[in-house]
């Protein structure tokens, strides 16, 4: 009985399922699928909603142009006049049925002889900010962070920030790396900048689960019963999970309170971090961060081939040329020593200063990639002053570490990494010297317990994307820019 009771209801869920996947791939054609032809059935009666994108009147037909999001391609609709709404006009949601027919207009292998049309959201085309035909700049789109991804440019950014993300993913999924979610919320500043957003509830209410005598760091006026900031890096969550899973990585949001309104910052971006152990040098860590760029960089290309096309023909007309570099050449190997040497024998002055001990700012890193031929460079071995506490330092020089940038053409750093302290002994007189070593303290036990070599990178996605796509300001790589002053949505 039990038996036929489980057999039934297996055959009405898979009825169930059959019908709703029947339903709903027969609802709606994306306008990507009706132009590359892969309709699921031969049939011609086809569903299409989106946005106007153009009206034109020919010969007593008119024409609409019509896009879904789907791909930078609108799908053109003929409408005879007796079926044209009143209120169709340029910006208008709609909902079109009809017949997919062969078309003569260049470009477009079908369009839709259009049977029944319905707006489904009238749009006052005289007060909205995009007006048709009309090549709006990326400054004038910014002002409108709610209508922006309406555009062609930015509708094309979004469905490559897409496909990137999922390159970025694929290349360490395949390579046997473990996805780790760190923390958004911790206690931990990774950088040591102090550039942080701390964390406190709106409603300070001291909770009842605290103990009464525990007076540590103001634990009664803290949530967390200590201070607590937006994460800048889960460089150091990722070294607790590379202590028992090798390979690990992560993708997700990081937050600088740095005061800046160049084009190079954000308050809120994406980080792709990894860890890895065992490693031998710091040799397999560029491997890791080439391998990436190259991969994701030409999955991206390969999947958003039109919508790249787009930015090399409107936005950065030389950018396929240094992609191509980028993807063929082999990265660049320098030494800091030889890199402020290098800066040295420049002709003119730069900014900022340029003797050894120096941090590297942007004019130094455009300038050395520029040296070595628009390539991207690693430039290693930086002085132990200028890196954080965790970075290795390197035997045969105790003034420098094991710490690596990569500098990319356009962007200047894409990449920071280094080799993690392994030492408990030199780690110990680091945090002792910079008075963190009780704080730090579960740091310390990773190399107390079973302590390997190992090292790890950041990579600044927003920056990949300008890096590919030859954007000039971080803030049009992402839906919604946080800098100081501005938090719109």
């Amino acid at each position: 009985m039990a038996l036929s009771c489980r057999k039934l209801l297996w055959q009405y869920t898979n009825v169930t399922l059959h019908i709703f996947r029947r339903s709903y791939s027969t609802s709606r054609d994306s306008v990507k699928r009706l132009l590359e032809g892969r309709l699921e059935t031969t049939r011609n009666e086809i569903k299409v909603q989106g946005w106007v994108r153009s009206l034109r009147s020919h010969k007593g037909i008119t024409f609409v142009d019509v896009n879904d999001g789907s791909c930078l391609q609108n799908i053109q609709v003929t409408l005879q006049p007796e079926s044209i709404p009143s209120d169709l006009t340029y910006g208008s949601s709609v909902e079109i049925e009809g017949t997919l027919v062969p078309s003569t207009h260049k470009g477009q292998r079908v369009e839709v002889k259009a049977e029944k049309v319905q707006v489904i959201g009238p749009c006052n085309h005289e007060e909205y900010p995009f007006k048709v035909k009309t090549r709006h700049s990326l400054d004038y789109i910014r002002q409108y962070s709610h209508l922006r991804c309406r555009t062609n440019v930015f509708g094309a950014l979004l469905r490559v920030r897409n496909a990137a993300t999922m390159a970025i993913h694929s290349y360490f999924q395949d390579n046997d790396f473990v996805l780790i979610n760190t923390p958004i919320i911790t206690s931990n500043d990774c950088e040591g900048a102090g550039e942080l957003f701390q964390v406190e509830p709106t409603n300070k209410v001291q909770s009842t689960e605290i103990e009464p005598n525990n007076d540590s760091n103001n634990a009664s006026e803290n949530f967390f019963g200590k201070p607590a900031y937006l994460t800048v890096s889960g460089q150091l969550h990722l070294e607790v999970m590379a202590s028992a899973l090798s390979k690990v990585y992560t993708f997700g949001p990081t937050f600088r309170a740095e005061n800046s309104q160049t084009r190079r910052h954000l308050a809120e971006f994406y980080m792709v971090e990894a860890e890895i152990a065992f490693t031998q040098g710091l040799e397999d860590i560029m491997q890791v961060m080439e391998g990436c760029v190259k991969r994701a960089a030409q999955r991206t290309l390969d999947k958003c081939s039109e919508d790249v096309e787009l930015f090399f023909k409107y936005i950065a007309p030389n950018q396929r040329k240094i992609l191509n570099v980028i993807l063929q050449k082999p990265f660049v190997r320098l030494s800091y020593t030889d890199a402020i040497q290098i800066l040295q024998k420049k002709k003119g002055k730069f900014k900022f200063p340029t003797e050894w001990g120096c941090d590297l700012q942007s004019e130094h890193e455009n300038y050395l990639v520029q040296h070595c031929g628009d390539t991207p460079v690693f430039v290693t071995d930086y002085p132990a002053c200028i890196k954080p506490f965790y970075a290795r330092e390197n035997q045969d020089d105790p003034a420098t570490v094991a710490a690596v940038d990569l500098l990319v053409p356009g962007v200047g750093e894409l990449f920071g990494g280094s080799l993690r302290e392994e030492r408990l002994d030199i780690l110990q007189e680091k945090l002792q010297k910079f008075g963190l070593k009780e704080e730090y303290d579960w740091y310390l036990d990773l190399r107390r317990h079973g302590s390997v070599s190992h090292g790890g990178f950041g990579m600044g996605f927003e920056r990949f994307l300008q890096c590919i796509l030859g954007i000039d300001n971080i803030k049009d790589t992402i839906p919604f820019p946080r800098f100081p002053h501005s938090c719109q949505l």
